[in-house]
């Protein structure tokens, strides 16, 4: 074993102190009998062991039996042996003798504690393989290797939730993704709504343009494709908007300070919905016509419809957040001091709109890409509406609705004439950069009815920034693309682009990771263009700034944490902190300087760590839920007419979406409760006494984490029995003496001239807690003891299990136990 640093505790309290010096959860631990701690350590079963193992077996006063008139009290270090032997134990709560005389084998029980036995580590293989194997869920890992592995004693009834799914881990938002996929899977599309509006307030939009990082870390992709994630939010974001009134609402109560929110992308939206759900009075400012920022006038409507925009505004607005648009921050009335006198406190969220240009002679005869996206959309009215694009063969080709071209139409020439640098495209358009923007660019040139698009940029195919469907993308369309090659020399006649010569790019980064490109200028290349458009990258405008907050490198610095500036009051997130990221990267950003804000104006402090209760959600048994690509294909069909302002997608309806979130695994830990005594404890009404609280048997198995780091077990309280009931724990396990159950249950039945009148019933071994039957108690009240009852409780208490692939042989034992333990009433 590794070495640790021994220490025998006198006292509970000299325990806590120790135990609350470790720097975290993993690096302390208790030993009680040592028969759970001694062999984890051994086998090295975790990625670090323990600096420190506190020994409570050195504590006096806490192993006892003692009975009065509230019930039984057992104290922590209580051997097992001592409680299956006790007479008080034996003769008034036999089940939990019988459940401590079936644990492992005489040894063991002469040292094990009642406290170890309710604390130990689950007993997966998995979990439990040597030098820590498989790094599953519990122990900081992505995926459960019981989902597709041998499973044949795992649960039979769902996983918990132990840690964050790989796709919530990888989302920037840290959207619940698996929680509201169980949501509709259920058919509660309103639940599953509010559950994703909890991080993410504009679902619709991130539906459609998010980089679905998630998808990408879906365990479902190693077993066949990833959930489409992105989908399935769609859905339910265009659900949220038609019901915004009921999942939108605007606070019960308002609070008297007013915040002003600058900048109405979506960083802004985000904190400004979470602002005003606490009842802050949201003022949002924007330079622009219409709030939305770049997802309004830089993202095509392709994928992303104003109209959808302009729903989540209004959604927005009817909340009681109000839009002051076409506003310069910075100019008379308006700069960061006024703003600052006039609201309680000030969230900057300005993005990064200036497009960063090339040090190249005649570079004023390039387009900005930025410039190109947003006049687009300024200018919809003024572009012929007929071109779209039918898709077909390997490619794309225009189509157009008459003979007339693009560039002689009236509308073109007007639009050339007041917009040079905008649209129309030209004929040959050259794109420069190799991000999802300039792809954005490339196939809005394209559809626009530039007859070739080429996209030029320093990186090769695998490493380009934009998302590999996207660059997928944009070769069907037909986009030309040019990889590793950098801008040389800006061509001209007379004044006008003829083309670009490019070098060959040989290195984009250095052997320190930092961007410094080297070019062999030995291969050139010249591609002809009337029209060179940069998307290069954008930057920020900070001129409304002036020296009132610290920045650097022309981005706002802030608090990572609280997104907080060097002045007190102001805040900051999105872009113009970070430079462009993606649009769930600045929801976050927003959300987390809400709860900043919130807690600034409230004079909050730190919030201490909630426990809560894990719920049992499905999970899917990937080999009986496989669907073939055929199928998907039909989900997530793409239109075979496009255009600049028509969706390529539409969004899934009701059977296509099902059948989807059908495939989510749940992700979820669904390693068993082993404990013989928990469910007897639940059984029972338990009760555990720690150092810090007191907290139901029930309670205390479904808490995660269900200990503080410096939290200790003090005592078992068990209520003293009404009148006389029956009580049993039977136990299915291969061999009589060392095996854990494989299925257990633990019974109280109380009957009065034949019937029951009360029962209560806790399976263990089935799911990672121990599960109590409810509907088979509710079945049996009233009911007489007969081998017809007996096999519909059996049957009812299987009705909602949901086996893996080899213990759906666990169904039956549930069955056979259910009924040994009713029949046995008969004769009590």
């Amino acid at each position: 074993m590794k070495n640790f640093e021994y220490i025998a505790a006198t006292s509970l309290k000299q325990a806590e102190v120790s135990l609350s010096q470790g720097k975290d959860e993993k690096s302390v631990s208790v030993i009680a009998g040592g028969t759970d701690l001694l062999g984890t350590l051994k086998d090295k079963i975790h990625p670090t062991g323990p600096e420190v193992v506190v020994d409570l077996k050195t504590i006096s006063g806490l192993s006892y039996v003692k009975e009065d008139k509230a019930g039984l009290h057992i104290g922590a270090l209580t051997t097992l042996r001592e409680i299956a032997t006790n007479k008080s134990v034996t003769e008034k709560y036999s089940m939990l003798a019988q459940a401590a005389r079936s644990v492992a084998s005489p040894q063991i029980r002469n040292m094990g504690t009642i406290g170890g036995n309710i604390c130990q580590e689950p007993r997966c293989w998995y979990y439990r393989a040597p030098d820590n194997q498989f790094h599953c869920l519990r122990k900081g890992g992505i995926k459960c290797g019981a989902t597709h592995g041998d499973n044949r004693y795992h649960s039979i009834f769902g996983g918990v939730h132990v840690a964050a799914p790989a796709c919530t881990s990888a989302c920037p938002g840290n959207v619940e993704i698996a929680t509201y996929m169980g949501q509709v899977r259920e058919g509660e599309i309103g639940k599953a709504a509010e559950t994703l509006l909890a991080n993410n307030p504009i679902p619709a939009m991130t539906g459609r343009v998010c980089p679905h990082l998630c998808e990408s870390s879906c365990n479902r992709g190693t077993f066949d494709e990833s959930v489409s994630i992105r989908q399935v939010e769609r859905f339910l974001g265009d659900y949220i908007l038609e019901n915004s009134s009921k999942l939108m609402k605007a606070p019960k109560k308002q609070l008297s300070k007013k915040i002003a929110i600058v900048g109405a992308g979506p960083a802004g939206l985000s904190a400004a919905y979470y602002l005003r759900k606490l009842g802050y009075k949201i003022t949002v400012f924007d330079k622009m016509p219409e709030a939305g920022g770049m997802l309004r006038y830089c993202i095509p409507g392709y994928r992303l419809p104003n109209d959808v925009v302009r729903k989540q505004i209004t959604a927005l607005e009817k909340m009681g957040i109000v839009f002051e648009l076409n506003v310069d921050i910075g100019s008379k009335g308006k700069t960061l001091k006024d703003l600052k006198k006039k609201f309680s406190s000030v969230f900057l969220a300005t993005g990064t709109w200036e497009q960063k240009s090339l040090k190249l002679e005649k570079s004023e005869l390039l387009t900005s890409g930025m410039d190109f996206l947003v006049n687009i959309e300024k200018n919809k009215k003024l572009y012929p509406s007929q071109f779209g694009f039918q898709v077909g063969g390997q490619g794309a080709t225009l189509r157009r609705a008459s003979s007339t071209s693009q560039a002689s139409s009236p509308q073109a020439n007007a639009l050339e004439n007041q917009n040079p640098k905008g649209i129309p495209p030209g004929d040959k358009v050259l794109v420069i950069g190799g991000g999802n923007v300039a792809v954005d660019v490339a196939i809005s040139a394209l559809r626009l009815g530039a007859k070739e698009v080429t996209m030029a940029c320093l990186e090769d195919r695998k490493t380009m920034p934009a998302f590999p469907e996207d660059i997928e993308h944009a070769v069907r369309e037909g986009i030309n693309l040019m990889p590793s090659f950098g801008p040389h020399k800006i061509l001209e006649s007379n004044g006008k682009l003829t083309g670009m010569e490019f070098v060959r790019c040989s290195r984009v980064f250095d052997e320190n990771g930092c961007f410094n490109p080297s070019f062999d200028l030995a291969q050139k290349e010249t591609v002809e263009a009337d029209r060179i458009i940069l998307a290069i990258g954008q930057a920020t405008d900070l001129g409304y700034v002036g020296k009132s907050l610290k920045t650097e490198r022309g981005l706002i610095v802030v608090d990572n944490e609280t997104k907080a500036t060097s002045q007190t009051g102001i805040f900051a997130g999105g872009d113009v902190t970070s430079g462009p990221s993606s649009v769930i990267q600045a929801i976050a950003s927003g959300r987390k300087a809400a709860t900043s804000i919130d807690a600034y104006l409230a004079g909050k402090k730190d919030k201490t760590v909630v426990r809560e209760r894990v719920n049992l959600g499905d999970f899917v048994d990937a080999h009986s839920r496989c669907y073939s690509s055929c199928d998907r294909a039909q989900q997530c069909q793409a239109l075979t007419v496009r255009g600049l302002d028509q969706e390529d997608y539409k969004t899934l309806d009701v059977s296509a979406l099902q059948s989807e979130v059908q495939r989510c695994m749940n992700c979820s830990c669904v390693a068993v409760n082993a404990s013989d005594l928990a469910p007897a404890l639940v059984a029972l009404d338990a009760k555990i006494r720690t150092t810090k609280q007191v907290v139901s048997a029930a309670d205390f198995f479904s808490m995660s984490p269900n200990l503080d780091q410096n939290e200790i077990v003090k005592e078992i309280e068990i209520p003293a029995n009404a009148g006389p009931v029956q009580q049993s724990y039977l136990k299915f396990r291969i061999r009589n003496a060392i095996d854990f159950p494989i299925v257990s249950l633990a019974s109280v039945l109380n009957s009065k001239n034949g019937q029951f009148v009360s029962a209560k019933l806790v399976l263990g071994a089935v799911a990672p807690i121990p599960l109590r039957i409810e509907a088979v108690e509710k079945f049996l009240k009233g009911k007489t003891a007969s081998e017809e009852v007996a096999n519909e409780a059996g049957e009812i208490a299987v009705k909602n299990a949901k086996p893996l692939a080899k213990n759906k042989y666990k169904l039956q034992i549930v069955k056979a136990l259910i009924k040994k333990a009713i029949l046995e009433n008969k004769n009590y």
